[in-house]
């Protein structure tokens, strides 16, 4: 993206947010050489701890990078995963035995108050602690026992776009490493996520299309379901045009019968097992007429109303979703843009959400 938006060149809406975008590619390259070292030393350090269960802790986009570490976790190793709520702990003064439990904690900032408190509570019942953030200095390493930094570098855009990736590619380092694996899968995903953001023309005249859209239905399977959550949230924190995000599963369960040939819907489609469990998804979509927007292989694309094609050859299924939120963190933006609002400064919200 830089080559049509440079970052650090004049004032205009969405130039922190694009820039950031841009860094994408360099800070994959930054993890897998620098960080990922250190991420295999952690996993190895916790894998001797034997771990039975993992609770993933995080809200927001972070959440979205949460649970695509809870579909690695219960799909690579077996291991069996839950989303804490955490205020069972922090509003009602629970106090659960987490005796070998690995309690994970994915924040950007590592200073939400509840984050911090959950995890010391957490440590305090027994669990073995992780904080994954983009601040190795922040209350949240400081209360765990174990921190990856992602290595984002500092991100000034209030919406999350490089510290979700990073985190994604993190997490799947982590998850290689307690399994005694290499990572190598992710290794092609610097070019590529290159050859992704340098389509930006491409989106560009897809959010053409969407700009007056009142509403949004984003659906995935599998691997791809973070990547639906977090587009969603894209979407509605920039352009606030609210945006429903289900797995097709629950799709089918209710939710289709709000489907109409006005209201897009974003399919995304992994190359693999979860693409092929939302095929009977989209064939209902297509069979409603609905204006069907997918990312994913060529052939899923040719077959819906409009589509962003990922390169998607060669690439391993779990780490496809580092590639898919590209084109939608666009998509967001440029929808922001063309309804002339600026992605940079979305009203009522803050860098660091201090819930409690």
């Amino acid at each position: 993206m830089s080559a049509t938006y440079p970052a650090g060149e004049g004032e205009w809406p969405g130039r922190i947010m694009s820039g950031e975008m841009a860094e994408q590619p360099a800070m994959l390259r930054r993890i897998l050489e620098r960080g990922a070292p250190a991420i295999r030393e952690t996993a190895g350090l916790i894998a001797a701890r034997n771990p039975r269960f993992v609770l993933l802790t995080a809200r927001g986009t972070s959440d979205n990078a949460a649970l695509y570490a809870k579909y690695l976790l219960e799909i690579t190793l077996g291991l069996p995963c839950g989303l804490a709520s955490m205020s069972t702990t922090t509003a009602y003064g629970a106090k659960p035995d987490l005796r070998d439990v690995l309690v994970i904690t994915v924040s950007q900032s590592g200073g939400s108050p509840d984050l911090v408190a959950s995890t010391k509570a957490a440590r305090e019942a027994g669990a073995v602690t992780l904080a994954v953030t983009n601040n190795p200095d922040s209350p949240l390493a400081a209360v765990s026992e174990y921190h990856i930094d992602i290595l984002a570098g500092p991100e000034k855009a209030l919406p999350a776009t490089k510290t979700y990736t990073a985190s994604l590619l993190s997490l799947y380092l982590f998850v290689e490493g307690l399994r005694g694996g290499d990572g190598a899968a992710a290794a092609v995903l610097p070019d590529l996520a290159e050859e992704v953001l340098a389509r930006e023309d491409e989106v560009r005249s897809l959010a053409s299309r969407y700009r007056f859209a009142e509403r949004m239905v984003i659906t995935s399977r599998g691997y791809g379901y973070p990547t639906a959550k977090e587009a969603a949230l894209k979407l509605m924190e920039t352009s606030y045009i609210p945006a429903l995000s289900y797995s097709g599963a629950d799709l089918l369960h209710g939710p289709l019968a709000m489907v109409d040939n006005i209201s897009p819907v974003i399919a995304v489609v992994t190359d693999g097992r979860g693409g092929e469990a939302l095929q009977p998804v989209l064939d209902r979509l297509r069979g409603r007429g609905a204006d069907l927007f997918v990312v994913g292989p060529a052939a899923q694309v040719a077959a819906a109303s409009a589509g962003f094609v990922l390169p998607t050859a060669g690439v391993a299924e779990e780490v496809q979703p580092i590639l898919e939120i590209l084109p939608l963190q666009m998509l967001a933006y440029e929808v922001t843009i063309a309804r002339g609002q600026d992605p940079d400064a979305p009203r009522a919200l803050a860098k660091v959400t201090e819930t409690r």
